[in-house]
């Protein structure tokens, strides 16, 4: 089974006054995905099954911010933080809609499971995650697509549960085979790409030393660091999941990542040695 998580900076124009979708990226990674579960020698663990992961991207970043979701706040700000979990909520589905409808018109069966329908946390961790309907739903041959959200916390009453929070419990109950991140970079660099010209990118990594040396560097994501991304990363790869950092801005990535074909990237594992570097 493989993971893919697509960037909220991906599907939409962060940078928007408004939520916007990028439909250009959008539709093109549905073609693609639609392509590669259509293959005629498809990838073995694509076809144990796929889950799809979105980030909320414009639609649900602005809102989190007015609302100051995950800041400490009394009784009197209540009714105005519950205000703030239902616009989030109703913006983040928004996108997922938007999102759902391009992968069906791909020909791909998803179905959409929103976190804040199953998942609690409890001092913005993942607490409570019922697994059970997205165990059927691949069985039966659907497409599960889930995203980053709101949710109900046990301490702070509501909290925002990222994408890659939700990709990485999915991944370690479930023991998927492979994870693919679509970024907005190749991968990991040594420094920066974006504003660094004499940064390199790091073909594999296998370990926190090497991590270590990127402490200082300024790999920044949707959320919040590439570096923190990579050392959870590296804790699925102990437990013999594989990721791969691919930039899904460029046509045939995607593609190509779920066909397991070699490209500019990132990947992460213990298992150097079924590499060709």
């Amino acid at each position: 089974m493989i993971i893919l998580k697509i960037g909220g900076s991906i599907l939409t124009k962060k940078d928007s006054a408004e939520p916007e979708v990028d439909y250009e990226n959008l539709n093109r990674i549905a073609s693609e995905i639609e392509e590669s579960l259509n293959s005629d020698s498809i990838n073995r663990d694509l076809s144990d099954g796929l889950i799809i992961v979105h980030g909320a991207g414009s639609f649900g970043h602005p809102p989190a911010s007015k609302y100051k979701i995950g800041e400490p706040f009394n009784d009197e700000e209540y009714p105005f933080k519950r205000l703030g979990f239902a616009e989030i909520q109703n913006q983040v589905k928004k996108l997922n809609s938007i999102i759902c409808d391009s992968l069906i018109e791909h020909n791909i069966p998803v179905v959409s499971i929103p976190p804040s329908s199953f998942v609690t946390t409890v001092d913005k961790r993942i607490y409570e995650f019922r697994l059970g309907i997205i165990k059927k739903y691949i069985k039966e041959g659907y497409v599960p697509v889930l995203y980053g959200d709101i949710v109900l916390d046990e301490d702070l009453k509501m909290a925002i549960i990222s994408g890659d929070q939700v990709l990485q419990y999915i991944a370690k109950i479930l023991k998927s085979d492979n994870i693919i991140l679509g970024t907005d970079v190749d991968g990991v660099y040594t420094k920066s790409p974006k504003t660094h010209n004499d940064a390199k990118l790091i073909p594999i990594l296998t370990n926190l030393n090497q991590i270590e040396e990127l402490e200082s560097t300024n790999n920044i994501d949707v959320t919040g660091g590439m570096v923190g991304k990579v050392k959870e990363l590296l804790e699925l790869a102990h437990l013999g999941i594989d990721s791969e950092i691919v930039n899904a801005n460029n046509p045939r990535i995607i593609a190509n990542a779920l066909q397991s074909k070699e490209i500019k990237s990132t990947k992460i594992t213990e298992r150097i040695e079924q590499y060709n570097y």
